[in-house]
């Protein structure tokens, strides 16, 4: 008698040629992952000759329910580490039937900025580092956390190992494998400041690549927590006090930023960001006042500074960079909740498009 773990773990290539496609897209909250899956006839490795589909937006949030459908548009494919073999995960964004994007759909306008000449010639790299806080399912209190209670002050969680120290690895590492299987260009992991708090890195990638990547990784985390029997929030500051908020620290480089001289252009681009910091900071994620306070490494949401090797500032220049006279920048106002598609378009739009 089969069990259910054989059944889940079926090679369907044993048996046919057909795939399983998961579409996976961004429901009306601008944070919750959704996804469903349909059979496709053979082994597809570009979005385009994907079907188009559709789902009830009534129930999404996304469309009233007298009119309720929105189409989803595939737009990048990734092998999928639950099913695998052929098997596909598929980021989409949702338009009208009349192929208009829908409120909610913030890729539309980032492939927009990417897609300009004077962007495409930059090649936009990011580095995006996504702090997230694994919770205590039904009580919603952080891993390893005694109930109702608190551990001891931050200090020994950094990037620490041990029993009292570090709380999921095991999600973690499953996810980090995961990614990489998938083709996530995953480039790290680590434990955070907060304990039961973590952080893994996609990228360098280039332009919209990275939100399409670090969508497809947060899609793969919801589903490994699922199956642990865990919450993964990304609430920007989980836990009021003395604890370090979750954010999303965004890297980012334009090629004349990595030739020789950049670092000038860095500085240009840094005085560019300063002038629209309002209205960065009001698309940078909800909540994010909360842990934008001047404290635990983060510079207060009123005030634009930066800084080299500064945790405390908010943009972030790396020593290398300095040194060497050319390289990256981290923008570290960002909030973990933030929407990849609107973070990085808008950090190139700021910093190549806008002339002030």
């Amino acid at each position: 008698m089969a069990h259910l773990s054989d059944l889940v773990n079926l090679n369907l290539s044993d048996s046919t040629q057909k795939i399983i496609a998961e579409y996976i897209w961004i429901g009306g909250s601008g944070m919750d992952v959704r996804s469903k899956a349909r059979t496709i006839s053979g082994p597809v490795d570009d979005p385009s000759k994907l079907p188009k589909w559709n789902y009830d937006g009534s129930s999404t949030g996304q469309a009233p329910g007298e009119d309720s459908e929105v189409i989803l548009y595939p737009q990048a494919i990734f092998k999928d580490p639950f099913r695998r073999g052929n098997n596909i995960l598929v980021i989409c964004d949702c338009y009208t039937p009349a192929g208009e994007p829908i409120p909610t759909n913030k890729r539309h306008n980032a492939a927009k900025i990417f897609s300009h000449p004077d962007v495409v010639v930059e090649e936009p790299w990011y580095g995006l580092e996504q702090e997230y806080t694994l919770l205590q399912k039904d009580i919603n209190w952080p891993l390893g956390w005694p109930l109702g209670g608190f551990p001891g002050p931050q200090g020994p969680y950094y990037c620490g190992i041990g029993a009292g120290k570090a709380f999921g690895r095991d999600i973690v590492d499953s996810h980090y494998k995961a990614c990489l299987y998938a083709g996530i260009n995953i480039s790290g992991i680590n434990g955070e400041v907060m304990p039961g708090q973590w952080e893994f890195q996609v990228g360098p990638s280039v332009g919209i690549s990275a939100a399409d990547e670090l969508w497809a990784a947060r899609y793969i985390l919801e589903r490994i927590t699922e199956i642990a029997g865990v919450v993964v929030s990304f609430d920007p500051k989980p836990i009021p006090g003395d604890w370090n908020g979750a954010g999303a620290h965004t890297n980012y480089s334009t090629k004349s930023m990595r030739n020789e001289g950049g670092y000038e252009v860095i500085k240009k681009a840094i005085d560019k960001l300063g002038l629209r910091h309002k209205e960065h900071i009001a698309a940078y994620g909800e909540g994010n006042e909360r842990r934008l306070t001047g404290r635990h490494e983060t510079a207060d949401i009123n005030t634009f500074k930066w800084g080299v090797a500064n945790r405390g500032a908010s943009i972030r220049v790396g020593r290398d960079t300095e040194k060497e006279g050319k390289g990256y920048f981290e923008d570290r106002r960002p909030a973990s909740n933030m929407d990849p598609y609107v973070v990085t378009s808008m950090i190139a739009e700021t910093t190549i498009l806008f002339k002030p």
